[in-house]
């Protein structure tokens, strides 16, 4: 018998704070509603998308017996979460996590979606649910009213024949489609990733849906871009942090030949992003890029230059706590004298906590949003 509560789950080894939740009540709305679909649903019939930290997962399998699940979560930090809350609660064999394609939704019947707020994201969600499929998959997507927009319908409706929206909840809401339209009315071909070409830069960037600022550069990053030819100029290797779509390891490996880039993220959908920018500039043997949870599997003291534009929130929610974690990795796998190179928004007053976790931290820049330091590990 599972040892399962919602009030049992957790965020780790995402940030952990009194006002971030684990749980909320989107989840158990998206559970209510689809009762009915998960009481009929077969073995390996069920698919999980975008389940934060394992509510939707764990309460299917707990509360509906559903089993043989099939998870895809962009977030490696929510995946780590996901399987620590599963042990938790002795439902770690009741579900299997997959990338974002066939094997994930080949004849799935019933999908669990927890709305992201990245209208690309939902458009590429909703075009691989409805290439791979079953003509007969009930899609049940939920999220907190404050979050969601009308657009989405649209998105969905693009997809789908069928869209129905749920009465208000707590604050939350449930858009239920079906129908897939079919291939023969759509292509079957996936339009991601889309590619632009940048002609200021002689690059070219690939973004997936989910992935931020999509094809564009943010001006954070085109502001840190400036300061490419100061960046510890005797490094031999590099890690682009949090690379998104991989610009700054691209542009890096492009100007400096000799020097060995890593470009690593959390997000899948970054991670592939990336691998199509390195792909599309030919760099793919000049840049390894990797999924990680911020720098866990770098060994310690061992970078010598590190390039940063860090989030500012978590999910949905504003908070200091991801670029926090990130800059004490940082400061743990840079070795003594190595660089970190941050673009932050100069609001946000960073400058104290990086001289805390890394060293002396230096400003080499501000303009009218945001500020360059380089922090120097001791």
């Amino acid at each position: 018998m599972s040892d399962f509560s919602f009030d049992r789950l957790r965020r780790f080894p995402d940030v952990e704070a009194d006002n971030l939740f684990a749980v909320d009540a989107s989840d158990r709305l998206i559970l209510d509603e689809a009762a009915g679909p998960l009481a009929v649903a077969g073995v390996g019939e069920v698919v999980v998308l975008e389940d934060r930290y394992g509510a939707l997962t764990l309460g299917a399998a707990a509360l509906h017996a559903a089993r043989g699940i099939r998870v895809h979560q962009d977030v490696l930090s929510g995946e780590m979460a996901l399987a620590h809350n599963a042990a938790d609660a002795g439902l770690a064999d009741t579900y299997r996590s997959f990338g974002l394609g066939r094997d994930l939704l080949a004849n799935a019947r019933v999908v669990l979606l927890q709305l992201p707020r990245n209208l690309a994201a939902l458009d590429e969600i909703a075009d691989a649910i409805r290439r791979f499929a079953s003509p007969e998959v009930i899609v049940i997507a939920g999220g907190r009213i404050k979050h969601m927009t009308p657009a989405m319908n649209e998105v969905l409706l693009r997809h789908f024949g069928e869209l129905r929206v749920s009465p208000a909840r707590q604050k939350s809401r449930v858009l239920r489609a079906q129908a897939p339209i079919p291939s023969a009315a759509q292509t079957t071909v996936s339009t991601w990733p889309n590619c632009v070409k940048h002609v200021d830069l002689e690059l070219t960037v690939c973004a997936h849906g989910a992935v931020f600022a999509g094809a564009t550069i943010d001006i954070g990053t085109r502001y840190l871009l400036e300061f490419l030819d100061r960046m510890k100029t005797d490094a031999s290797s590099a890690i682009d942090l949090g690379c998104g779509t991989g610009v700054l390891a691209a542009a890096l490996a492009r100007r400096r030949p000799a020097l060995r880039v890593t470009a690593t993220d959390q997000s899948a959908a970054a991670v592939a992003s990336a691998r199509a920018t390195m792909a599309a500039n030919a760099l793919t043997d000049r840049v390894a890029v990797v999924r990680d949870d911020a720098l866990r599997t770098q060994p310690e003291a061992s970078a010598e230059l590190i390039v940063l534009n860090p989030p500012f929130h978590i999910g949905s929610s504003v908070h200091a706590g991801i670029a926090l974690k990130l800059f004490q990795d940082a400061g743990r796998v840079l070795h003594p004298g190595g660089e970190l190179w941050a673009v932050w928004n100069t609001h946000l007053g960073y400058r104290p906590a990086l001289t805390r976790l890394i060293g002396p931290t230096q400003q080499m820049g501000r303009n009218a949003k945001f500020t360059v330091t380089v922090s120097t590990a001791r």
